[in-house]
């Protein structure tokens, strides 16, 4: 049985934020090491549509871990929850139109490797059901004061257990926790 992890890039004070001016080649390759651990990625039609760059993604474009990345990222299993994508524009890409519990449970359960869901209006609704096991947050030393709240929707409190740490040259730090409780 695959956990599932709720993974996000966020600004020091908890929106969702863009990481690029803050990659380095040990966070990329740390990023490409815990991609290797997902068979399935779960998105919301908005963060699928921004990741589906990677469909297309240039493979000579010199930068390896972003080819790495791309080569992976390819490889996973894609399960987009939405009523309004009309089609997928990747490989190995199902869309469900609506988030049942019930449908990620089965996947967990049948899962012989880690699942991740990415996006923090489908992670809440995640979180709620109790299906997130872990927590994957990438620090991007910003502070945002405006945006998408990485934890969005969330009421009460998740009590939370700390388990890795790492940091990177170019400030970018990652923090992994397993949950203690599954009510939200």
């Amino acid at each position: 049985m695959g956990k599932l992890t709720y993974g996000m890039m966020m600004s020091l004070d908890g929106f969702v934020a863009d990481p690029s001016d803050h990659f380095d080649e040990d966070a990329l390759g740390f990023i490409n090491d815990e991609m290797r651990k997902l068979g399935t990625e779960i998105y919301g039609r908005r963060m699928y549509e921004s990741m589906v760059y990677w469909e297309t993604f240039p493979e000579k474009s010199g930068a390896e871990h972003a080819n790495e990345f791309a080569r992976i990222w390819k490889e996973l299993d894609k399960l987009v929850i939405s009523s309004s994508l009309e089609q997928a524009s990747s490989g190995k890409t199902r869309i469900l139109r609506e988030f049942r519990p019930e449908d990620i449970r089965r996947l967990k359960a049948e899962s012989a490797k880690d699942i991740s869901v990415a996006g923090p209006t489908l992670a809440a609704a995640f979180i709620k059901a109790g299906l997130v096991d872990e927590f994957a947050l990438y620090s991007v030393p910003v502070v945002a004061g405006v945006g998408n709240p990485v934890f969005k929707g969330i009421e009460g409190q998740l009590d939370l257990e700390f388990v890795e740490e790492r940091r990177f040259p170019r400030g970018m730090a990652f923090q992994r926790y397993v949950r203690r409780n599954k009510s939200a």
